[in-house]
C-alpha cells in the first residue's frame, strides 16, 4: 500500500498525479481503478452523462482507467487500486478502505488524510 498525503480538498488532484504517474512508468490504463469516497471524480461524472450502460460497459471492456463510487453496489477489481479519500465519514473511509483493498490485484494507493487512513492500514 502507497499513501499519498492530500486534504479531502486535494485528495482527487493528488490521484490525477498518481494515475499519471502509474501510466508513465508503464501501467497499463486498463489495469487502473480509480475509488472516490466523497464526490463522484469529474471524470467518471463526464462518462456518466453517457447513460450507464455505457459507463459500466468501460469496466468490462478494460481498456482505459476506470473511475467508479466506493459505495458502487458492483465488484470492482483491477491491478492497481487508487482510494481517493475526498470526504465522508469514519465509516464510510473504512468500508471503501476495504472494498480498495479488496479489489486491488498488486498494488493500493490511497490519497487522504494520514491521520484518517493510516491506522486503517496498519
Amino acid at each position: 500500500m502507497q499513501l499519498l498525503p492530500a486534504a479531502p480538498g486535494d485528495a482527487v488532484e493528488r490521484a490525477d498525479e498518481a494515475v499519471d504517474a502509474l501510466l508513465e512508468s508503464g501501467r497499463r490504463p486498463g489495469d487502473v481503478l480509480v475509488l472516490t469516497v466523497g464526490e463522484a471524480h469529474p471524470w467518471q461524472q463526464h462518462e456518466l452523462s453517457f447513460g450507464e450502460e455505457s459507463y459500466w460497459a468501460q469496466l468490462a471492456d478494460g481498456g482505459d482507467v476506470f473511475y467508479a463510487d466506493a459505495d458502487a453496489s458492483r465488484p470492482l477489481s483491477r491491478d492497481v487500486v487508487v482510494l481517493v479519500v475526498n470526504d465522508g465519514t469514519a465509516g464510510r473511509v473504512e468500508r471503501a478502505a476495504r472494498k480498495a483493498l479488496d479489489g486491488a490485484g498488486a498494488l493500493l494507493v490511497v490519497c487522504g488524510e494520514r491521520e484518517l487512513v493510516a491506522p486503517l492500514f496498519a
